[in-house]
C-alpha cells in the first residue's frame, strides 16, 4: 500500500492545473492579500476573491454625485465651490487593486468572482477582471424573483443570456455558481455549459433574513455552513456528472469541512471541494489538516490519486442510481424507527 504522501492529489478545474483539489472559496480571508498567502501556504489549490457586486458600485456612484451636486440647483455661485475629482477610487478600483496584489501573493491561480445586476454590468466588469490579471472567472448568479409576472422559463433565459454574453465576452474560462431552486435543475445546469460555462458551482446558499422580535427589525447575519449541508450538491453532482461528461468542471460548496467531505464530493464526480466557514472557523492552517485527511483516506483505501478516485460512486457508477432519485426518499423515511433515540446521520 502506498503511503499518504505518495498520493498525487492534482486535479484540473476551468482548465487551470492544481496542486490540490482543495480550494478556498470567496470568504474573508481572501479579501486581503495576506489572507490569501496565509491559504495558499496552507495547501489549497486555488482560491476565489470575494464577488464584486454591481449594485455597490452603483451605489457608490450615485451617492458620489449627490454630495457633488447637492445645492448647485439653488446657488449657481456654488458649481465654483466644488474641487475636480480626478483621484477618486471606487469600489471596482479597489477590487482590481486586490486581484493584482493578490495574484503577486500566491502562485496558484486566483479566481475573480462577479454579481452583477445588469447584463451591461456583466460584460463590462468582467472584461475589466480579465484585463487585471484573473486566472478565471466566477459568475456568482443570485437572484431572488420575486415578481409574480415573471415566470420560471423567463428567469431562466436571462441567467443563460448573461451566461452566454459574459462567455463570449471574455477569454477567460467562465465557472457559473449556481442557486438549487431552478425548477428544472438538470435542464438549466446543461444548457448553462451549452452557453460557454466552462464549469458549475454547486451550490449558492442563499442566505435568510430573520427577524428582531424587541425591534421587528428585519436582521441580516452570515451563518456559517454545516456538514450536512454537503448532501444538495453532493445528490446533484452525482447526477449531473455522467450526464454532462467530463468536459465541464464541476465544483462542490457548502459544507465542505473535512478530509472525508473532500473524498465524497470527489467520489461523485467534483473536480475541486470549496471551503469557506471550516476556514472561517479553524483558521487557515485547516486546510493542512484536510489535505492530510484526504492523502490518509486515499492511501488506506489503495487510491494512488485523486484522479482515481473522481465519478467511482457517481449516479452512472453507483451500484444503486435510484439512490440519488426519488426512490431513496421512502429509504430514508423508513430509517427512522420509533424508540430510537439515537438515528445515524441525525443530531
Amino acid at each position: 500500500m502506498a503511503g499518504p504522501g505518495s498520493v498525487d492529489l492534482r486535479t484540473t478545474y476551468l482548465g487551470l492545473q492544481l496542486s490540490s483539489p482543495i480550494v478556498a472559496s470567496a470568504g474573508p480571508l481572501t479579501r486581503d492579500a495576506d489572507g490569501a498567502r496565509a491559504l495558499a501556504d496552507a495547501g489549497v489549490g486555488a482560491l476565489v476573491l470575494p464577488s464584486l457586486f454591481e449594485e455597490e458600485i452603483v451605489a457608490e456612484e450615485v451617492g458620489l454625485s449627490f454630495a457633488l451636486e447637492a445645492g448647485s440647483e439653488h446657488f449657481a455661485e456654488a458649481l465654483d465651490y466644488f474641487p475636480t475629482v480626478t483621484n477618486f477610487t471606487s469600489t471596482a478600483d479597489r477590487y482590481l487593486e486586490l486581484l493584482e496584489e493578490t495574484k503577486k501573493a500566491v502562485e496558484v491561480p486566483v479566481v475573480a468572482s462577479l454579481n452583477a445586476s445588469s447584463t451591461g454590468g456583466w460584460m463590462r466588469y468582467a472584461k475589466l477582471l480579465a484585463e487585471a490579471g484573473a486566472d478565471a472567472l466566477e459568475l456568482n448568479v443570485y437572484r431572488v424573483p420575486t415578481d409574480p409576472q415573471l415566470t420560471a422559463a423567463q428567469v431562466e433565459e436571462k441567467d443563460l443570456a448573461l451566461v452566454t454574453n459574459v462567455c463570449a465576452g471574455v477569454s477567460l474560462p467562465v465557472a457559473v455558481k449556481l442557486s438549487p431552486y431552478y425548477s428544472a435543475m438538470a435542464s438549466f445546469a446543461a444548457r448553462v455549459v451549452a452557453a460557454g460555462a466552462s464549469g458549475l458551482v454547486l451550490f449558492n446558499r442563499f442566505y435568510q433574513p430573520d427577524l428582531d422580535l424587541e425591534t421587528m427589525d428585519v436582521i441580516s447575519k452570515v451563518e456559517l455552513s454545516r456538514t450536512w449541508e454537503l448532501r444538495l450538491p453532493l445528490r446533484w453532482i452525482a447526477i449531473l456528472r455522467p450526464q454532462l461528461g467530463p468536459g465541464p468542471s464541476l465544483a462542490a460548496t457548502s459544507g465542505v469541512h473535512t478530509g472525508p467531505d473532500v473524498v465524497k464530493v470527489l467520489a461523485v464526480g467534483a473536480d475541486v471541494a470549496m471551503m469557506t466557514s471550516a476556514i472561517l472557523q479553524s483558521g487557515p492552517g485547516h486546510v493542512s489538516v484536510v489535505e492530510s485527511e484526504l492523502r490518509s483516506w486515499l492511501a488506506e483505501h489503495d487510491y494512488t490519486s485523486v484522479a482515481e478516485l473522481r465519478g467511482s460512486v457517481s449516479q452512472a457508477t453507483s451500484i444503486d442510481a435510484s439512490a440519488f432519485e426519488r426512490a431513496n426518499y421512502l429509504k430514508t423515511l423508513h430509517s427512522w424507527t420509533t424508540g430510537d433515540h439515537l438515528v445515524p446521520g441525525l443530531d
